[in-house]
């Protein structure tokens, strides 16, 4: 079974209207990931998809004034908040289960940064490297497994917004 949370019914409602769409059964919850809490007899997911909210500067390419209203204050901000919502989140994946975080974000300190500090103070989990195979052609992941995408890629479709994402794997028990 699929759960789906998040703060915004706007964004609870356009969920409903794609698991629709795409023939996808899911419980959809409105809630702050922040305060809720999973039902007693199903707390650990295998698997857990935070789109964590961030600067949105990986969207310039359709809305440039984004690279004007983000500041330092703002991106501080939303570190903090997906730093809380990683370890939130990490502490419902199962043993062995998978935690992928990913933003729509230009900025370091929002991907390969958060990521690397979330690491250091998690030695139960640990990159999963994206592998080559799983991805469209014309992208490739970093050399360290995680993605980062940009308006340079696959410029010949459209080119893409700026993306980063990390697969990070909870040890086994």
């Amino acid at each position: 079974p699929v759960t789906a949370l998040d703060i915004s019914g706007a964004r609870i409602r356009r969920m409903e209207e794609n698991f629709t769409r795409t023939g996808t059964t899911a419980q959809t919850i409105r809630a702050d990931i922040l305060k809720w809490r999973p039902p007693l007899d199903g707390g650990q997911f295998d698997a857990i998809l935070l789109d964590a909210p961030c600067s949105a500067t990986g969207i310039f390419r359709r809305h440039p004034d984004v690279l004007i209203r983000v500041g330092e204050r703002q991106i501080a901000e939303t570190m903090e908040l997906q730093s809380a919502m990683l370890a939130r989140a990490a502490d419902w994946v199962a043993d062995g289960g998978v935690l992928v975080y990913a933003v729509c974000s230009m900025e370091p300190r929002e991907g390969e940064e958060q990521i690397a500090a979330f690491l250091s103070v998690r030695p139960d989990f640990a990159l999963d490297p994206i592998c080559a195979e799983e991805l469209p052609d014309g992208i490739a992941p970093n050399a360290d497994g995680t993605l980062r995408t940009g308006p340079w890629l696959m410029a010949e479709h459209g080119s893409l917004d700026g993306f980063f994402a990390a697969r990070l794997r909870k040890a086994a028990a």
